[in-house]
C-alpha cells in the first residue's frame, strides 16, 4: 500500500475489479440496444408524426437528441472494457467518448428540469403561464441549456486522456493521476450546479404539482360538460401524477446513487484502500444506472403524447368564464 503526499490514492492501491469486465459490457450493450431502438422510434414521432412542435415536444425533442448521441458511443465501452480497459482507439476518441458522457447526463438532467418547470407553470399557474409558455421560448430556452452543458463540460476534453499500462492502453473516465486533484476540485463544482440544484428545482417543483393534482375539483369549470370534462381530467390527472413518478424514478435510479457513490469514490482516494474497494464497486455499479436514463427518458416522452394531455391545465375551480377561456386555450402549449 503506498502513499502519495500522505494521502493514499486510488492510482497505488490494487484490488479485484475483475467483475467490471462482465458487469459494464453487458449493461452498456443492453443499453445500446434497448435505447437506440427507443429513441429512435421517439424521434421518428416527433420528426415525421408531430405536426405542431408544442413546448414539451421541443424539450423531449432536445432529450432524445442528448440521449442518442450518447448511445452512439456505447459500442467503444462495451468493447473497451469487453478486452479488460485496453483502449484501442485513439486519444482524441476517448476524450469524445467520456465528454459525451457527462454532456449526456448533465443535459438530460437539465431538460428534465426544464421539462418539470414548464408542467409546473401549467398546472399551478395556468392564467399567468400564458404569457411566459411558447415554442419560441422553449426554443431559447434549449439553445441555452446545450450551451450550459457544452461549456461547463468542456474541461473533460482536456482532463480526459489515455496512458499505457502494462496491460494495455487506459482511457481514464476522470483524468490521470498528476491531475486528480484539480479534477476534484472541477468535478465537485459541476455536481453542485448540474445536479443538485437542478434536483432541489425538480423535488419542490412536483412536490407543489402533486399538492395540486389532488386539490377537490381540479380541472373541473362546472359548466355544462362538467361530467364529460371531469372524466378527462382524471385521466390528465393520473397521467400527470405518473410523468411525475417518472421524472423522479428517474433522479433517485439513475442520477442520485451515481452522484452519490462518485463522490464517496473520489473522497476515499485520501483516506485507505479498504474504503476506496467498497466504493469503487459501488460506484460502477451505479455507472449503468446512469446510462440507463437513455432509455426512461423515451417512455416520458410516450406516455406525455397522449391525446388526454389536452385537458392537463384546466384551471381549478374557475371563478369566472375567462379563467375557464385561458386554461383551455393553455392546453393546446403543453
Amino acid at each position: 500500500m503506498a502513499t502519495n503526499h500522505s494521502n493514499y490514492s486510488a492510482f497505488y492501491c490494487k484490488f479485484n475489479e475483475d467483475f467490471k469486465y462482465i458487469l459494464l459490457p453487458v449493461s452498456y450493450a443492453l443499453v445500446f440496444v434497448i435505447g437506440l431502438a427507443l429513441n429512435a422510434t421517439a424521434l421518428f414521432v416527433i420528426v415525421f408524426r408531430t405536426k405542431r412542435w408544442k413546448p414539451s415536444t421541443i424539450y423531449m425533442f432536445n432529450l432524445t437528441m442528448c440521449d442518442t448521441l450518447y448511445i452512439f458511443t456505447l459500442p467503444f465501452l462495451v468493447y473497451y472494457y469487453a478486452d479488460e480497459n485496453d483502449w484501442p482507439f485513439t486519444e482524441p476518441l476517448c476524450k469524445l467518448i467520456r465528454f459525451l458522457f457527462y454532456a449526456n447526463l448533465y443535459g438530460s438532467i437539465l431538460f428534465l428540469c426544464c421539462i418539470s418547470l414548464h408542467r409546473f407553470i401549467g398546472i399551478c399557474y395556468p392564467v399567468r403561464s400564458m404569457s411566459w409558455v411558447s415554442a419560441r421560448r422553449a426554443r431559447l430556452v434549449s439553445v441555452a441549456v446545450w450551451a450550459i452543458v457544452f461549456c461547463c463540460q468542456a474541461p473533460i476534453l482536456y482532463f480526459s486522456r489515455i496512458r499505457a499500462r502494462d496491460t494495455g492502453r487506459v482511457c481514464y473516465d476522470t483524468t490521470s493521476p498528476e491531475l486528480f486533484d484539480d479534477f476534484l476540485v472541477y468535478s465537485s463544482i459541476i455536481s453542485v450546479l448540474m445536479f443538485a440544484l437542478p434536483f432541489m428545482v425538480v423535488m419542490v417543483c412536483n412536490g407543489l404539482m402533486v399538492r395540486k393534482l389532488l386539490e377537490p375539483g381540479w380541472g373541473s369549470d362546472g359548466g355544462p360538460d362538467s361530467e364529460r370534462g371531469g372524466l378527462s381530467a382524471n385521466r390528465s390527472k393520473q397521467k400527470s401524477v405518473k410523468m411525475i413518478i417518472i421524472v423522479l424514478g428517474t433522479f433517485m435510479l439513475c442520477f442520485l446513487p451515481f452522484h452519490l457513490t462518485r463522490s464517496l469514490y473520489y473522497s476515499f482516494r485520501y483516506l485507505s484502500c479498504t474504503l476506496l474497494e467498497a466504493s469503487s464497486v459501488a460506484y460502477k455499479v451505479t455507472r449503468p444506472l446512469a446510462s440507463a436514463n437513455s432509455c426512461l427518458d423515451p417512455i416520458l416522452y410516450f406516455l406525455a403524447g397522449q391525446d388526454a394531455r389536452s385537458t392537463l391545465t384546466k384551471k381549478t375551480k374557475a371563478p369566472s368564464s375567462r379563467a375557464t377561456s385561458v386554461s383551455r386555450r393553455l392546453t393546446t402549449k403543453l
